[in-house]
């Protein structure tokens, strides 16, 4: 309800006494207002500070496994012939590789006699048809067509089915005299995936049931053949369905892509330590962005005489200690190297981690599996990499992490606060509403007064 005030002649503003008592009883409010934005921002900086522990711990996935230390790389010596992808767990080699026929897919088309001058017109009369086909050994595939179904009927309803074979239609003839034809194209390639055809009653007659029909062959289906080896030798010959090859050169991906026509290939597959070397960086890399981050908010500005949002926050500063312990432990089950310190690791005064590159590449140089060791998880304790990603789980498990639960205590606290600032919003309001009353009345007193005393005045 608004309130005005007619004022007195001695020029005190009611409403303005009216504010500024207000204003003082809102205090209390405008403190929690303020604590309570606090807690949102730190709330809002362990989230982040949560994003970066999972960096973290993405990161050290990376060198946990020993698979994550048998990086290889590939090269070949003619990329128009063949490419080799090495994955995790090639072993070092030199191969010779000769492509002497690639893979193709089976393709038939029906006979130029059965050709249809427009996908439109009826290839169906006089009852239902049936169109039936397979794969290979498969199973046969039926395409049922009604009276007056069409060539785009036909080839919609063969695609529909997924089985194996692509339909097209292509025009054999010209654009003013067209002839089209039905043609069929298998998914997979290889000499074991040509298509049959077991019925057709439509008038492209693939089964040749009128003598005149059939089908011709427009790509027969063939699998890929390579040669490994040298060819004065006594090379291995290898034949596969299809043109990329998993499963010749072990964990080594071939895709064939012509057919050698003068020198055979040069496969090499070599370790690559240069993955590896850039996963170990990128892990100091995520361990420093956590301690800059926590660094920056617990610090303490003499001048403004603020901490900030971490400051005393126990928590935050636990969250530092486990990661630090965790990656300059020493790994009893290593062997060679025990401590990240001794392939180049070193601890600034801010807490960051900086690598030696000398000592980091002498050491994969060296004793690669020493370093390996080093990361990796052992029958009897935990390497590097996996003590950090069991920090990182500890810290936020559901139930008992330490990140967890202080996240939940702020998260609780906010809503208290909330509905505590409810609470003293309606007071206040309540408290502002009894004062404009009771200095309305006060206001209207003493306008009386004052008319009453000007009118004895004018008695006299």
């Amino acid at each position: 309800m608004a309130i005005s005030f007619g004022g007195l002649g001695n020029g005190v503003d009611f409403g303005q006494v009216v504010t500024e008592l207000v204003k003082v009883q809102r205090q209390p409010i405008d403190k929690l207002t303020a604590a309570k934005l606090d807690l949102q921002k730190k709330l809002t900086d362990y989230g982040q500070l949560g994003t970066k522990l999972l960096a973290l711990q993405s990161a050290a996935s990376q060198l946990r496994l020993p698979s994550s230390f048998d990086q290889s790389t590939s090269t070949v010596s003619d990329s128009d012939v063949l490419d080799a992808q090495a994955s995790a767990g090639a072993g070092k080699g030199s191969y010779t590789v000769q492509v002497t026929q690639l893979a193709k897919a089976h393709q038939i088309t029906n006979k130029a006699a059965k050709a249809v001058s427009s996908t439109t017109d009826a290839i169906v009369s006089g009852g239902a048809g049936t169109f039936t086909f397979k794969v290979g050994s498969g199973a046969n595939q039926i395409v049922t067509l009604n009276d007056g179904a069409t060539l785009d009927d036909l080839r919609s309803a063969i695609n529909d089915l997924g089985a194996g074979v692509t339909a097209s239609v292509i025009n054999t003839g010209t654009e003013s005299s067209p002839a089209y034809r039905l043609t069929l194209t298998a998914t997979t390639s290889g000499a074991a995936n040509a298509i049959s055809i077991v019925t057709d009653t439509t008038t492209l007659d693939f089964s040749n049931a009128t003598g005149t029909g059939g089908s011709d062959t427009l790509q027969a289906g063939q699998n890929a053949i390579l040669v490994i080896g040298d060819p004065d030798q006594t090379p291995i010959t290898i034949q596969r369905e299809s043109n990329v090859v998993t499963d010749a050169i072990p964990d080594v991906t071939l895709t064939l892509k012509s057919k050698t026509t003068t020198d055979p290939v040069t496969v090499n597959i070599n370790a690559d330590p240069e993955t590896v070397k850039t996963n170990i960086k990128n892990l100091a890399t995520a361990y420093n962005d956590i301690v800059k981050f926590i660094n920056e908010r617990t610090a303490y500005d003499t001048t403004t005489k603020t901490g900030g949002d971490f400051f005393n926050e126990g928590t935050a500063k636990s969250v530092l200690t486990r990661l630090r312990s965790a990656l300059t432990t020493q790994v009893s089950g290593a062997a060679g190297f025990q401590t990240v310190g001794q392939i180049g690791f070193k601890t600034e005064r801010d807490g960051t981690m900086t690598i030696d590159a000398a000592k980091l590449d002498s050491a994969l140089a060296s004793n690669y599996a020493a370093t390996k060791s080093l990361f990796v998880t052992h029958p009897t304790s935990a390497g590097i990499a996996q003590q950090i990603t069991q920090v990182v789980d500890l810290l936020d498990s559901v139930d008992t992490g330490a990140f967890t639960i202080r996240k939940n205590a702020i998260t609780a606290q906010i809503t208290r606060m909330t509905a505590e600032i409810a609470r003293k919003e309606t007071l206040s309001s309540q408290y502002e509403e009894r004062l404009r009353l009771q200095y309305a009345s006060l206001d209207g007193l003493l306008q009386q007064m004052q008319a009453q005393t000007s009118a004895l005045q004018q008695l006299r």
